[in-house]
């Protein structure tokens, strides 16, 4: 799906996906020498230049799979759409250039993502703020650069009002619905949301105001002149990759327009349906308890059914057709990543061979605390045949599976092990456990390729340590003696 530049004013480039011996993605894939390619480079060849562990990201592949959703949107939906890339789940700053680049708005949780976005340069019209305790210094923020703050807190209204007083500027604010899903209530859901139905897991988060909460909102909100009502927003979340659930709760966001009409004089011009949008790969990717492969809808199942129940909806209530947003997050940049490691100590024990990684769930810390599976494929000779049953792990003093019960080729020592899809919510969950350092990341365009995170040092870690004077006598003080 190449996209003509006369749509990316800013200069962003068409795309040509690759042709790989084998293709994981349009610019991922398995080149002619055999070895893994990120675009136009070796990935075998970035290790030896960067290091390892490594994060690599193809800023094509984020392009395309962005203008993949965009142009579903465009294509279906006969109102104004716009895409809000979920900043939280890759939050680098380069991330946030190629968004702006492609036209994006962005999504913020708390201060720094939200400062991220504004010193990237992001048009602060087409970011909004979430989050359920948003403190002041996030507010200051968001009041004073214009953006849309979704409310979702009984108290913020008069926090952000007080606030505009003060500074003498007004606000604009959504709000944050907690939708009845009455529909989903027998639809079960992906296990790393907690028990229970769609409705019930939706129904236990902390997210959202009721119906009554949302028409208190909206009368005072009318009332007061500093403010200024922009929108309705939800979120699904990664609880389905059944399109027609978001298209359920994309048209109740409709019909909660409806119900805030006729008790507040006030529609809604603006739904926001957030993300949790999810993608498939024919190898499989995602949590083991419904793992995505080629069946996973695609972003033009999800554009096709969401805009046909919001045009229903909203002709059944006698509503203007609303702008629509959403906020897809791992559904972009998941695609676009890479993790690698370095195979260290081989193991065979009497029933189970283990394969060690300089990698570990530090890095791919979702591996551990979703059980998700993120497709393993060796960088060098990476056709060789899958010959052995074997648990890729890390060096961390737990478990640390990345890969339990995997089919690898035999593998040795220095060998390098590389795992896909790994572009959302790796890096930026990226934890120091065994005071492991952080790996640096690497965007390739092309045959370019470029840091865009520097590795950690060991001064990183020790830096922001103290100790008291007192725990420095008690452990030097007799070694004068």
């Amino acid at each position: 799906m190449a996209t003509a530049l006369q749509e990316n004013p800013s200069g962003a480039p068409q795309l040509t996906p690759k042709k790989y011996q084998e293709n994981y993605g349009e610019f991922i894939g398995i080149g002619e020498n055999g070895n893994l390619w990120v675009e136009d480079c070796d990935v075998a060849d970035l290790v030896a230049e960067f290091g390892s562990p490594l994060f690599i990201i193809s800023e094509n592949q984020f392009r395309y799979t962005f203008r993949q959703f965009r142009d579903a949107f465009r294509k279906h939906y006969p109102g104004e759409s716009q895409i809000l890339f979920a900043n939280k789940s890759n939050n680098g700053l380069a991330y946030r250039h190629i968004m702006n680049q492609e036209g994006a708005g962005g999504d913020c949780f708390g201060v720094n993502e939200l400062y991220l976005s504004l010193l990237a340069g992001t048009d602060p019209s087409t970011l909004v703020l979430n989050g359920s305790n948003k403190q002041d210094e996030e507010l200051e923020m968001a009041i004073r650069n214009g953006l849309c703050i979704n409310i979702d807190a009984t108290d913020e209204l008069d926090r952000i009002d007080a606030m505009c007083k003060q500074l003498g500027v007004g606000a604009r604010i959504g709000i944050r619905l907690k939708l009845d899903l009455d529909p989903l209530a027998e639809r079960s859901g992906v296990a790393m949301h907690g028990p229970g139905t769609l409705k019930e897991q939706s129904d236990s988060t902390k997210w959202g105001m009721s119906r009554e909460q949302t028409v208190d909102i909206v009368k005072r909100a009318l009332d007061m002149p500093h403010i200024e009502l922009m929108e309705t927003h939800f979120h699904l979340s990664r609880m389905s990759n059944v399109a027609m659930d978001f298209a359920i709760m994309a048209r109740e966001m409709v019909t909660w327009s409806g119900y805030i009409r006729d008790n507040t004089g006030w529609t809604p011009p603006c739904i926001d349906i957030g993300g949790g949008w999810t993608f498939g790969k024919w190898y499989g990717t995602g949590p083991r308890s419904q793992i995505d492969d080629d069946n996973a809808p695609t972003a033009d199942d999800y554009a096709k059914l969401c805009s046909q129940e919001i045009q229903d909806e909203a002709k059944k209530l006698d509503l203007p057709l609303p702008k629509l947003r959403l906020e897809p997050g791992r559904s972009l940049s998941g695609p676009s990543g890479v993790s690698v490691g370095t195979v260290g100590a081989v193991k065979q024990g009497d029933r189970k061979k283990w394969v060690n990684l300089d990698l570990s769930t530090n890095h791919l810390s979702w591996s551990a605390v979703l059980d998700w599976y993120y497709h393993p494929v060796p960088v060098v000779d990476a056709l060789a045949e899958r010959s052995e049953t074997v648990d890729l792990v890390g060096p961390l003093c737990n478990s640390d599976e990345l890969g339990p019960h995997v089919k690898m080729p035999p593998l040795e020592r220095g060998d390098l092990v590389a795992f896909l899809d790994t572009g959302g919510y790796t890096e930026p969950c990226a934890a120091r456990y065994n005071a492991q350092l952080l790996p640096a990341t690497v965007l390739v365009c092309g045959d370019q390729a470029t840091v865009t995170t520097v590795r950690e040092q060991q001064q990183d870690i020790i830096g922001r340590f103290r100790v008291p004077p007192r725990l420095l006598a008690g452990s030097f003080a007799d070694q004068g003696n």
